[in-house]
C-alpha cells in the first residue's frame, strides 16, 4: 500500500512539473514574440530590458535573471562579439549589429528559458552566416535526441554542423537542467564530452540547449569590470539560440517555441 501511494505521488509530482514547465515556457515564448518588433536600430539594450521587466511583472511573474547571483538586469543582451551575459545599458542598436536576447521567467515557481539572435537591419554576410549556423545547430541538436539517448549526442550534432561551416563552438558555457531551479542537473555541453557520454536524457528531464557559435576562436574573456559580460577572445562575432526542452516518452518537446520567431528550416 505504501509503495502504491508513493508511486501515485510521484506521478502527481511529475504531472505538476510537466504542466508548470509548459506554462513557463509558453509565457517566455509569448514575451519573446512581444518584444520582437522592438528589436530595431535605435533601441537601447536598456529599453529592451525595461520592457521585459514591465511585461513580466504585469503578468504576475518574476524575471529570473534579476538579482540572480548579483546579476543587475532582467534579461541578457549580447551584441556582436559578446558571447553571453551581456548587461543591458545605454548602447543603442545599430544597422549591421547582431544581438542575442536571453529571457528567463519564473511562472508559478517554474523556469522558462530561451534566447534568440536578431539581425539589426542589413548585416554582413559573415554575420548572417554565423547566426544561421547557430540556429541550425540548435535544430540539429533537437533532431538528434530521443528518450534515453546520451547527452553527448547534442554536442556531436552541434560540432558537426558548426565545423562543417568553418565556425567554432564555445566550450566553457553550457546548457543545463531547468525546473524549480534556474540551473540544475544535467549539464548539457555543446561539444561531446566524457560526462555527456555517461549522462542519459530520460523521460521527464527538462533542460536547455543553447549553442554559442563563434566566427573565430571558441575561447571567451569575461569582463573584469562588470564580472558578467563574456566576449570572444579575438573580438569576432558570436551568435546563439536556445530552447527549453522536455524529454517525453515519445521524444523531445520544445517548451519555448514562439509563434513568430524562426522555426526549423528558417533561412535568414
Amino acid at each position: 500500500m505504501i509503495s502504491m501511494l508513493m508511486s501515485k505521488r510521484r506521478r502527481e509530482l511529475e504531472k505538476e512539473k510537466r504542466h508548470g514547465m509548459r506554462l513557463a515556457g509558453r509565457f517566455n515564448a509569448q514575451m519573446m514574440d512581444y518584444i520582437r518588433p522592438m528589436i530595431q536600430p535605435g533601441i537601447t539594450t536598456g529599453e529592451i530590458d525595461r520592457v521585459v521587466y514591465e511585461y513580466t511583472l504585469d503578468h504576475g511573474h518574476v524575471p529570473a535573471c534579476l538579482n540572480y547571483q548579483g546579476y543587475p538586469k532582467s534579461c541578457c543582451t549580447s551584441v556582436n562579439e559578446v558571447i553571453c551575459h551581456g548587461i543591458p545599458g545605454d548602447y543603442a542598436l545599430r544597422e549591421g549589429d547582431i544581438v542575442n536576447v536571453d529571457l528567463t521567467t519564473i511562472v508559478g515557481g517554474w523556469h522558462g528559458d530561451q534566447s534568440e539572435t536578431f539581425l539589426i537591419g542589413e548585416v554582413s554576410d559573415e554575420a548572417r552566416a554565423v547566426v544561421q549556423c547557430a540556429l541550425d545547430c540548435l535544430w540539429a541538436a533537437i533532431d538528434a535526441i530521443k528518450p534515453n539517448c546520451r547527452a553527448s549526442d547534442i554536442g556531436t550534432a552541434i560540432v558537426r554542423v558548426a565545423h562543417d561551416r568553418g565556425f567554432s563552438v564555445v566550450k566553457d558555457y553550457v546548457g543545463h537542467g531547468v525546473g524549480r531551479k534556474f540551473h540544475q542537473d544535467p549539464t548539457i555541453s555543446h561539444i561531446p564530452t566524457p560526462e555527456g557520454r555517461r549522462q542519459r536524457l530520460c523521460p521527464g528531464v527538462t533542460f536547455t540547449i543553447e549553442p554559442m557559435i563563434n566566427v573565430g576562436v571558441r575561447e571567451g574573456v569575461q569582463d573584469e569590470t562588470d564580472g558578467w559580460t563574456v566576449r570572444t577572445k579575438d573580438g569576432r562575432l558570436s551568435a546563439q539560440f536556445e530552447h527549453t526542452i522536455m524529454m517525453n516518452h515519445d521524444g523531445p518537446e520544445i517548451l519555448t517555441l514562439t509563434k513568430d520567431g524562426p522555426q526549423r528550416g528558417h533561412k535568414f
